[in-house]
């Protein structure tokens, strides 16, 4: 082979080799990390083909507030519904004020959504005393409402024309839906185990 003018073989060896210890010496302290690396990739590459949740999980308690009376795909799916409008408030069951009144319920929150062609749903939780369900049952039964009580936890519904009301009792709460002209796939039970449960 032939030399390289200007270099010299006594300064090159010794380099050479001082370059060969310092990226063994590299190699010998990234060891203990190669598992976690390998761990890391893994655990990227895993994620990123998983499939997404359908929900984001329940709430801790009962919900409160109309952000957690719905699931993520529900929720999703009336936000970007045309000219979807949310007002959250505090205002009795749009369709039996004289079951509010016979019962005293007391207000949690009422969700009313605003679509285009004057579609609504609007939904209001209320908590009322246990005693005063068989108050609200009956007012709902005179009124035309088909009612039934399995498990202790009267569901009524009455439809006419466009128009669906749906209300769930359990316990203390009671969630009342008017739907005119739009209905969400699932909507009352979605609503109804948010309202009770927090899922």
């Amino acid at each position: 082979m032939a030399r390289i003018g200007g270099r010299s073989l006594w300064l090159a060896w010794p380099a050479g080799l001082f370059c060969a210890a310092a990226v063994a010496a590299m190699v010998v302290l990234a060891l203990p990390g190669v598992p976690g690396a390998v761990a890391f990739v893994g655990d990227t590459l895993r994620a990123a083909t998983a499939p997404l949740p359908a929900d984001e999980g329940p709430p801790p308690t009962p919900a409160t507030d109309c952000r957690h009376l719905y699931s993520q795909p529900l929720w999703s799916s009336l936000v970007w519904s045309p000219e979807a409008l949310l007002s959250q408030r505090r205002t009795p069951p749009l369709s039996t004020p004289e079951a509010a009144a016979a019962a005293a319920a007391s207000v949690v929150v009422t969700c009313h959504w605003r679509g285009d062609g004057g579609r609504f749903v609007e939904t209001t939780v209320s908590t009322l005393a246990p005693e005063a369900v068989a108050t609200v049952t009956s007012t709902l039964s005179a009124q035309g409402f088909t009612c039934t009580a399995g498990d202790d936890a009267p569901h009524c519904e009455r439809t006419a024309g466009e128009v669906t009301e749906v209300h769930d009792l359990r316990g203390d709460r009671w969630v009342s839906s008017t739907l005119s002209g739009w209905m969400p796939t699932g909507y009352a039970e979605v609503v109804a185990s948010h309202a009770f449960f927090g899922r």
